[in-house]
Parts: structure tokens; C-alpha cells; sequence
């Protein structure tokens, strides 16, 4: 959605590969309304569009798709497309309508593009799992590709948003990633459910101006909580720090 990032940066990397020589890489860049359920945050969503065409271009994208809001939505449009089981928990049971945007748009990149692959970050692992889906079930013949978090050196998760951040929260927003590892270790010893969500939620809270919005450990596929041995489990996490909101998450598996 702009302001673009290394993180940004690593997708673009994975399509190259991807693609090869003889593939094109096309990148889009548009600030979606429709899937905002916050006014104020769409108005203050930072947005960089020069640097961030340099940022694709020096990534090898061989096209830049930055369109602006009334070529992708007539102003009578009526058609939406929801997701109506995964989309409804985590983020998703916070921001009515969210992923309706998410979906809507996208499938109509896909269409514009009709890309053979697509690649996502994991660090809106929400986000991959209800476009997998959505690709399953709408019979859309693209390949989903979820690319590692990248972080900062001190663990933070790259988001657009830490622009926002002011210094003070800045230097506490690594606790979220310490958080999430402390819970890791606490989960590979057997702790149930409660107790590991229990400790984010304590961590996180005990610093000023910061509050936890959700800690949950759900099946990595199903989004459901998680219950069956074997199976990859995401620990994900969603807090404010002053009036930014950042989400992180990390995938365990229990033997």
C-alpha cells in the first residue's frame, strides 16, 4: 500500500527468482480505501510514491502499477467478496470489513495481471492464509508464496507504520518480538494456551502507553485455536503503542 520497505524489498526479490529471466514482475502499489475501517488511519497512511517506484525498480519489478483510487472503483460499484470463516477472528473480528477489501482488491489485481504466482509477507499471516483460500475456493489459478518477516536489527517487524511511531515508542516496540520469543520458549516447555497468550499480554502491558489488543495461539491453517500435536501453530499478537497499531506473530510447532 506504499511506503515501501525492505520487507517490501524481499518480496520483490522472491518474484525475480521466481520469474527468471524470461518472467515479468509486476508490482502494485495502491493505498486500498476500501479496506480501511478507520478513517483517521487511511488520512495519516504514510505514502512515498518516488522512492518507493525506485525501491521496485532497483528490485528488478518490471512494472510499477500505481493507480489511483477511481480507476479501480467505479463510484457506483456493488459487488463485494468475503471471506466468512477465517476472516473472523485476529485482526479480522477488530476490523469489520477489512478483509472484504483485501479480497476485493486483489482478486482484482489478479484479474488486471493474471499473474502466475503471487507473493506475499508473512508478517500479515492473516492476511496469506484468507488469500490462499480465496485463490482454493474461487478456483483462481494463481500460487501463493508467503515470504519470511524481515526485521530490524533489534526484532522489530518492518511495517509501513513505524514511521508513526514516536521515539518513545519506538524504543518499546522490540518488546512485542521479545514478547513472542519468551512465549516460544514457554510453549516448547508445554505451557497451555492461556498461560503463554498470558505472558505477551502481561510483558506488553506493564509498558506505558502500550496496549495489547490480542495475543491468541491458533492452528496456522485454520485459524481456529490451536489443539492437535503436530501441526504448525501461529502465536499472533496485535498491540497499540500510542496510536499505531503493529501486529507480529511467530510459527511453532509442537512435536
Amino acid at each position: 500500500m506504499g511506503a515501501l520497505h525492505a520487507g517490501h524489498a524481499s518480496l520483490l526479490r522472491r518474484a525475480r527468482e521466481l520469474a527468471g529471466r524470461a518472467g515479468r514482475v509486476v508490482a502494485s502499489v495502491f493505498l486500498n480505501p476500501v479496506q480501511f475501517d478507520n478513517a483517521d488511519d487511511l488520512a495519516t497512511y504514510p505514502a512515498s510514491p518516488q522512492e518507493d517506484i525506485s525501491l521496485c525498480e532497483a528490485c528488478g519489478a518490471d512494472i510499477v502499477f500505481m493507480p489511483a483510487s477511481e480507476e479501480m472503483y467505479a463510484p457506483d460499484r456493488s459487488m463485494r467478496l468475503e471471506e466468512t470463516s477465517l476472516s473472523t477472528v485476529l485482526c479480522g473480528a477488530r476490523r469489520p470489513g477489512h478483509f472484504a477489501g483485501v479480497c476485493l482488491v486483489v482478486s482484482k489485481l489478479f484479474n488486471l495481471v493474471q499473474p502466475t504466482d503471487a507473493i506475499f509477507g508473512k508478517k500479515d499471516y492473516q492476511q496469506l492464509v484468507i488469500l490462499r483460500r480465496m485463490v482454493r475456493d474461487m478456483d483462481i489459478p494463481v500460487a501463493i508464496h508467503g515470504v519470511e518477516i524481515v526485521r530490524e536489527p533489534d526484532g522489530l517487524a518492518l511495517s509501513s507504520r513505524n514511521r508513526r511511531l514516536a521515539p518513545e515508542q519506538r524504543a518499546a516496540a522490540p518488546a512485542l518480538r521479545k514478547s513472542l520469543l519468551a512465549a516460544k520458549d514457554a510453549y516448547e516447555s508445554g505451557a497451555m494456551a492461556a498461560e503463554i497468550c498470558g505472558r505477551v499480554k502481561e510483558t506488553l502491558g506493564a509498558l506505558p502507553d502500550v496496549r495489547p489488543e490480542y495475543v491468541e495461539l491458533v492452528d496456522a491453517e485454520t485459524l481456529r485455536p490451536a489443539t492437535e500435536a503436530g501441526r504448525l501453530d501461529l502465536l499472533a499478537a496485535a498491540a497499540w503503542f500510542g496510536g499505531v497499531r503493529l501486529i507480529d506473530n511467530i510459527e511453532l510447532q509442537r512435536s
